[in-house]
């Protein structure tokens, strides 16, 4: 998601943020046994620190905890607010956890992300209609990252859509937006009659990313890994508990599965997969490394590279946008995709060791014309370099061009290239 959505803003957040959930979570359980966790030993809190600020993350008064939290904690983890939740923004620091998904197993707690079950004889219905991607063409054990229009030309989330069943899909979502999410799905469905049903808060979701995963996750279940092509899934038995998702829709770029399961399998399952990875380099990440690498890779991000107010055609999402069927703002974007968009999102490489941020003003080359603005930005660490994606007029779009950022009153030099900026292996 993708959940952001690394999965970093506007309510804001990484894939992944909005408001607080209403229902608690299930009560977690327990610890005993762990070998990586000391009973009875007093909960650390972190101030929030500068690297959780870039991402995005935003301190609440009250926070939900993930099943996973005491390990989280006892691991050392930096824990700050994120989609209202205490999450785990880095662990043994976020270049080293970035470097280890793209060279071994990192493993990511996104259980913060939002669930749905929509489910009758017109749930396809109701889908091709909320969503711009043709959900028709999946199939049973088919995933399909999609957004969902909101009206006026803008987008309420992106997401992605399995398909169970003819009358059943499964949507993930991004944490923040979870309560917006259902609502304008709710809303929809007056004239279709699903039933809708927000699991959000009974489910864990691990996200296990990097090259050496699918190796070590083998030991873990009967279910061939590798049979499982990118945005497909399989349900099957998982460190021994049956019933479980074995999806393979990583917002990373170096390969890996997300497991969803229910929030009292979650340690479990994290024990087992951390035993499993044990002679692989296999190391905890952090929501941290979890947004610089969708950045290298050119994901979007939603409350940075796309929110209300930026449509699925300026973001170069035309790809998920289908015009066989009828959808929400239809329109709207078939009319940009015609006449081509007033701005786009482009990739930015900088000349200089600077780091552009969110809100950042784009110039043209002689630094007179403001042409965008940034929407993220970070120094690559798989690149060595800074590295950004931003709005820029649709004159100012082609790959090469040349263009100025101003950070901190002074003048950076920005080139337009092609993503995304990491090139996989």
């Amino acid at each position: 998601m993708l959940k952001k959505s690394v999965k970093a803003c506007k309510g804001k957040s990484l894939p992944i943020w909005g408001k607080i959930r209403r229902l608690p979570r299930q009560s977690k359980p327990t610890l005993a046994g762990h070998p990586t966790i000391a009973s009875g030993k007093p909960q650390k809190f972190h101030l929030l620190p500068r690297a959780a600020y870039l991402c995005g993350l935003t301190p609440h008064s009250t926070m939900e905890k993930t099943a996973l939290y005491d390990i989280h904690v006892q691991l050392g983890a930096k824990m700050v607010p994120f989609a209202g939740f205490d999450m785990p923004v880095s662990y043994s620091g976020i270049n080293d956890e970035h470097l280890n998904v793209r060279e071994n197993i990192g493993v990511f707690d996104v259980s913060h992300m939002g669930e749905f079950e929509v489910e009758g004889p017109n749930a396809l219905a109701l889908l091709q209609y909320v969503t711009t991607n043709d959900v028709a063409s999946l199939y049973d054990g088919r995933v399909q990252y999609s957004c969902m229009p909101n009206g006026n030309g803008g987008i309420v989330d992106d997401l992605l859509v399995y398909k169970m069943a003819d009358d059943k899909y499964f949507l993930v979502v991004n944490a923040s937006n979870i309560d917006k999410d259902f609502d304008s799905i709710s809303k929809h469905n007056e004239k279709f009659g699903c039933k809708l049903n927000n699991i959000s808060s009974t489910m864990s979701l691990l996200a296990i990313q990097g090259p050496k995963t699918t190796a070590a996750l083998q030991k873990l279940t009967d279910v061939n890994l590798s049979d499982i092509p990118y945005y497909h899934f399989k349900i099957g038995t998982f460190a021994g508990l049956p019933n479980i998702i074995i999806s393979a829709t990583g917002y990373t770029g170096s390969g890996g599965f997300e497991i969803y399961c229910k929030n009292e399998d979650a340690v479990h399952i994290w024990n087992a997969v951390f035993e499993a990875g044990k002679d692989s380099g296999i190391k905890p990440a952090g929501l941290g490394c979890r947004d610089t690498l969708r950045l290298e890779m050119g994901f979007c991000l939603y409350g940075h590279d796309i929110d209300d107010t930026t449509s699925p055609i300026e973001a170069g999402l035309g790809w998920i946008t289908k015009f066989n069927k009828d959808f929400v703002n239809k329109d709207i974007f078939e009319a940009q995709k015609k006449d081509g968009p007033k701005r786009k999102l482009v990739g930015l490489e900088l000349s200089d060791k600077v780091i552009p941020r969110q809100h950042f003003e784009i110039f043209d080359m002689s630094g007179e014309i403001k042409v965008g603005e940034v929407t993220s930005g970070t120094m690559a660490p798989s690149l060595g370099k800074p590295i950004a994606m931003g709005y820029v007029d649709a004159a100012f779009a082609k790959v090469g061009t040349q263009l100025s950022i101003s950070i901190r009153n002074k003048m950076a030099e920005a080139r337009v290239v092609k993503m995304p900026f990491y090139q996989v292996q």
